[in-house]
């Protein structure tokens, strides 16, 4: 099943629920990427133990799919000025609700449970935990989701020839090569804002005692 190694297909056999996919996402530590960006393949991520946001969450999205979810991803996009990360997270459904599967390193924009009616009311969940050292608050956007299978509609689109079919049997699944496209084509699709400007400048910073909570990380760089 998508050129899986028989490893892998026991792995993703025992993360037979989204908590159990969780769970093995906080058991691996933070992907820093001290030697450079990096984007890796669910394959990557299983044999280097490691992963960012964006990583966990195509991994997880690799980890739905092999159990009847499809592979969707969101993004959630923040302010520029000043800057603050954008957060990426697997999406799934159950009984016609939403949840999240979330890598970070902090205690916050963690695992959503099923209990959301629309990708806005799950995103919006992220909103007060999402904010800098300031306490700005700074999460803007959410985008539609992006089913992953839309790369393997890409490789089929190509020339047949050995290159492409190699290609096209190791996918954003297993290749061993960045998925920098990936992100990229998330960033470009359609977001949706969640505030109005009135609001965004009566916004009000976070406590204190919220801006410590939001420094502790479960692994140091």
């Amino acid at each position: 099943m998508h050129n899986y190694s028989t490893q892998e297909l026991a792995l993703f056999r025992k993360l037979s629920t989204p908590a159990k996919i969780q769970d093995y996402l906080n058991s691996i530590p933070f992907h820093f990427c001290k030697n450079g960006d990096t984007c890796f393949s669910p394959r990557e991520v299983m044999k280097h133990k490691t992963a960012h946001c964006t990583e966990g969450a195509i991994f997880a999205a690799s980890a739905l799919e092999f159990h009847g979810h499809k592979p969707l991803i969101m993004d959630l996009r923040s302010t520029y000025k000043p800057y603050d990360f954008d957060h990426v997270v697997a999406v799934f459904k159950i009984d016609g609700f939403f949840g999240a599967i979330s890598k970070t390193n902090h205690a916050v924009l963690r695992y959503r449970e099923p209990i959301y009616k629309t990708i806005r009311e799950l995103a919006m969940s992220y909103f007060h935990e999402y904010f800098l050292d300031s306490g700005k608050k700074t999460l803007r956007e959410y985008s539609d989701l992006l089913d992953l299978t839309y790369f393997d509609k890409k490789n089929c689109d190509r020339r047949e020839s050995k290159e492409v079919l190699s290609r096209a049997r190791r996918t954003w699944r297993t290749t061993e090569e960045d998925l920098f496209d990936i992100p990229v084509y998330l960033d470009d699709i359609k977001h949706h804002k969640i505030l109005t400007q009135k609001q965004i400048k009566n916004l009000r910073l976070a406590d204190k005692i919220e801006i410590e909570a939001g420094k502790i990380t479960e692994y140091s760089s």
